[in-house]
């Protein structure tokens, strides 16, 4: 058996020789196993012999390579020279001065660490009451949640000098509201949140609230009329503000560019008369207007406030005033008297 061993090995050397390879060495396969015989002092294996080893071949065990291990214990200190050595460590934030600089110890998004953090923070569910709520060192509550100790305000300020240099210093022209919803009339309003969640992402975020002023577009009597009746519940006639609300969209992108899309149909579709708008009469419009009932100006001036604005006392004494004089009635001066 050894002598056929040695011919397979020849065989295997050839081999390799044939590819190009060189055979550095070879030796027999060994095991651990602690139930074959007393252990080697040296290299803690067991040898095994060449029957053994073609046994275990033909009953299908495969071959492990034995590349040598080393000791068992490489580090001859015993366990209380290491917990001496252990109690010596002096935590970090024992050593940091109030005034050292936090974003070189904090600069990014990371897990707590209870020796770099000089707080005593607490955090954990206590069964009773005489039980006190877990202190920061192997805290699993402090570590799983996110933190924002890298955002303290000092950070941010030196983030904003550091990324003044990139921005453009804000219009000295914009210096009232009035004038900077004529220049950018238009909001986008976003939500973020923020959970201890497997993800970071939430569905809500995805919503987009897209406001802007009526009165900011170039439309005509036609077309705003047109345009207000298409937003139905969307426009506020008090403040003349359309509010037009996306979700429609899995992503926060696609339903701002599907808020755009909208306002230009319906700015476009506004526009477009149709052939069943000829036929509309002074009934189905949005407001009324007198042009072609009343003739005389005060009269029409007045009816159309009282429609379209409201009925109060001044309108109404205004509206009965104009009828008297259309119908050629005297003024009737009403005043009041104290009883």
């Amino acid at each position: 058996l050894d002598s056929l061993l040695q011919e397979r090995l020849e065989r295997m050397a050839i081999c390799m020789r044939k590819y190009g390879l060189t055979p550095v060495g070879m030796r027999l396969i060994s095991t651990t196993s602690h139930n074959e015989g007393p252990r080697d002092s040296e290299k803690d294996i067991i040898r095994k012999d060449a029957k053994t080893i073609l046994d275990q071949e033909n009953r299908g065990i495969f071959r492990v390579l034995d590349i040598g291990k080393t000791s068992r214990s490489s580090d001859t200190r015993t366990k209380r020279e290491r917990r001496d050595i252990e109690q010596k460590v002096v935590p970090r934030f024992k050593q940091m001065s109030p005034d050292q600089d936090w974003n070189s110890v904090w600069p990014a998004a990371r897990t707590f660490h209870p020796a770099t953090v000089p707080l005593p923070v607490r955090q954990g569910a206590i069964q009773n009451k005489s039980q006190i709520i877990p202190s920061k060192y192997g805290n699993a509550e402090l570590m799983k949640i996110p933190n924002f100790l890298h955002l303290t305000p000092p950070v941010i300020k030196k983030h904003c000098e550091a990324l003044k240099k990139f921005c453009t210093p804000f219009p000295a022209a914009l210096d009232s509201e009035e004038k900077i919803e004529k220049h950018f009339p238009v909001k986008i309003m976003t939500s973020d949140y923020l959970n201890s969640d497997s993800s970071i992402r939430d569905r809500r975020s995805r919503i987009v609230v897209y406001k802007f002023k009526l009165s900011s577009l170039t439309l005509d009597e036609h077309a705003r009329d047109k345009f207000i009746r298409l937003l139905r519940d969307r426009y506020d006639m008090e403040t003349d503000e359309v509010t037009i609300t996306c979700d429609r969209c899995p992503y926060r992108g696609q339903n701002l560019d599907y808020s755009r899309y909208l306002v230009t149909a319906l700015f476009f579709e506004s526009y477009r008369v149709d052939a069943w708008e000829a036929d509309k009469d002074h009934m189905d419009a949005q407001v009324f207007h007198g042009d072609s009932l009343v003739a005389e100006p005060e009269f029409k001036q007045s009816l159309e406030t009282l429609l379209n604005v409201g009925e109060d006392e001044e309108s109404l004494r205004k509206y009965k005033e104009a009828a008297r004089k259309l119908l050629s009635l005297p003024p009737q001066d009403v005043k009041a008297e104290v009883v």
